[in-house]
């Protein structure tokens, strides 16, 4: 079930129905990316500029740029799943609207959410996840356990959030948590796949769009699946 719906859910994206959207995806993930970068190199300078050590020895200024320069750069990868949160968060109702209609014709389309609901549950997951990435962060120095937490974190907290967002279209939040719960096990496996691809440089740009039409797919598999199971303990 599982590697059916990410291999569905791979295709689609590649999709020309999706093209537009992963275009914007992809633009508005960059940009977003740009503007932390921006932020986080400023704020940087400034302590640089006030920094003593370099004022006295201006011919190590250069070494400290670069080095900082590398580590903010490795800082991004951290960022990098809060930000596909707030980018899912915008566009998850076109994007599962896509793979509904074309892969699932003969059920009923999902209820898309009010665009301020969407973006502010982007927005929680996107803290949530910040916070959980600050902490790996802080196991920098700390080689393999450090990725270890980076992976198992993002693949939880990825796997909840992609599924209660897809599941969310055709339930109650209390329920698509609750559905979530009673299929932990699945939806960790999936989140385990979106942490692979978010770590995948080039790919990871993806991962909003694939994530979307991933979950879609399998929370429609996973409602026939008990669908066939209530229908069989009736016999």
């Amino acid at each position: 079930m599982l590697f059916q719906a990410a291999y569905a859910a791979w295709r689609q994206v590649l999709s020309p129905a999706f093209r537009r959207l992963l275009w914007w995806s992809v633009g508005l993930t960059a940009v977003l990316l740009a503007l932390v970068w921006v932020a986080l190199t400023r704020l940087f300078g400034l302590f640089l500029s006030n920094h003593s050590l370099t004022a006295q020895y201006p011919v190590i200024d250069g070494y400290v740029v670069l080095l900082s320069g590398i580590g903010l750069f490795f800082l991004l990868i951290y960022l990098l799943p809060a930000i596909s949160a707030v980018v899912a968060g915008y566009f998850v109702d076109d994007a599962a609207l896509i793979v509904e209609t074309s892969d699932f014709p003969a059920d009923p389309a999902g209820q898309a959410a009010p665009f301020g609901r969407s973006l502010l549950y982007g927005l929680r997951f996107a803290g949530l996840s910040l916070l959980v990435n600050l902490f790996a962060l802080a196991l920098f120095f700390l080689p393999g356990i450090n990725l270890f937490v980076f992976f198992v974190a993002n693949a939880y907290l990825l796997g909840r959030e992609y599924f209660e967002l897809a599941a969310g279209r055709f339930l109650p939040a209390r329920e698509a948590a609750s559905m979530r719960t009673e299929n932990r096990t699945t939806v960790f496996l999936a989140g385990m796949i979106l942490a692979l691809v978010m770590l995948i440089p080039i790919l990871n740009f993806l991962t909003p769009l694939f994530g979307i039409a991933l979950m879609v797919h399998l929370h429609k598999r996973l409602v026939k699946r008990e669908i066939a199971r209530r229908a069989s303990a009736k016999f």
